[in-house]
């Protein structure tokens, strides 16, 4: 929109003019002061006229994005669920299958996002703006090994490709089970970017016993990963854990005080 044109709108939509080409993906109360120069509560009483206004959608707290491509002109529609991530659950990552995805660690393709955040949350799965999230919450200090990814113009946070295994191997249903985790992770130990180092290193930060047993299992089939199956049996903690939670796990594996479902089989995972 250039400055002719913007001369001749009203004086709201000029100013939110302004106020859409100074922010990024996900309009903040904070672009608003500074593309206006006014105070908090003046921009926060613009924000909640402009989506009465039909001319921005709430998305969450303070963060607001153009309801449709005829706001203002501008051709700026979300279609990127990412972009939201930092603005709705922030401290938080994009993480499990979605993560997996991402790294190619498999070709499946999942319609929810998959989101590690460190608030409070009530409701493990969400909608927003008409996407769909999977919520974890995880303790902040827990929140490491993640990598910016830039969508648009928001920097987005995704765990890396060792800690998606690890938060797979945390908690299996992050990945769509632990077949779909046992697939990602057999894809990962061919890869050339693989660390043993890294895997046992968020192992031990992330503090979940179950990790090492369910990878030591899973690794040990393969016969090319001796010294990784010893470093996980090093780190064997007292009772039994489960092989996936949401499975029927009665047979118990007591080498690594892991049960497993009877009909589960190790050579599944190749």
């Amino acid at each position: 929109m250039n400055d002719q044109t913007s001369s001749r709108l009203p004086r709201g939509r000029a100013q939110l003019q302004r106020v859409l080409a100074a922010s990024g993906d996900v309009i903040r109360i904070a672009d608003v002061i500074k593309a206006l120069a006014i105070s908090r509560t003046e921009a926060a009483k613009r924000l909640a006229r402009w989506r009465e206004q039909g001319w921005l959608s709430r998305v969450g707290s303070g963060a607001y994005v153009p309801a449709s491509i005829d706001t203002l002109g501008l051709e700026r529609v979300l279609d990127d669920a990412w972009v939201l991530v930092p603005a709705l659950f922030d401290p938080a990552y994009i993480g499990g299958r979605t993560a997996a995805e991402h790294w190619d660690l498999t070709e499946q393709i999942f319609k929810d996002i998959v989101v590690i955040t460190g608030q409070t949350i009530r409701e493990k799965r969400q909608e927003r703006q008409g996407f769909e999230f999977t919520l974890k919450h995880l303790k902040p200090e827990k929140i490491f090994g993640t990598k910016p990814v830039w969508r648009h113009s928001t920097k987005v946070p995704v765990s890396d490709v060792h800690r998606t295994i690890i938060d797979m191997l945390d908690d299996p249903a992050l990945g769509g089970g632990i077949q779909q985790v046992s697939d990602c992770l057999n894809v990962y130990l061919k890869r050339s970017d693989r660390s043993d180092e890294k895997l046992v290193e968020y192992g031990d930060r992330l503090g979940n016993g179950a990790v090492f047993k369910r990878l030591g299992f899973l690794v040990e089939r393969r016969g090319d990963s001796a010294a990784l199956v010893e470093r996980c049996l090093a780190r064997l903690t007292a009772g039994n854990a489960k092989l996936d939670p949401a499975l029927d796990c009665k047979r118990l594996i007591s080498k690594w005080r892991l049960l497993i479902p009877p009909s589960w089989t190790p050579g599944d995972a190749g």
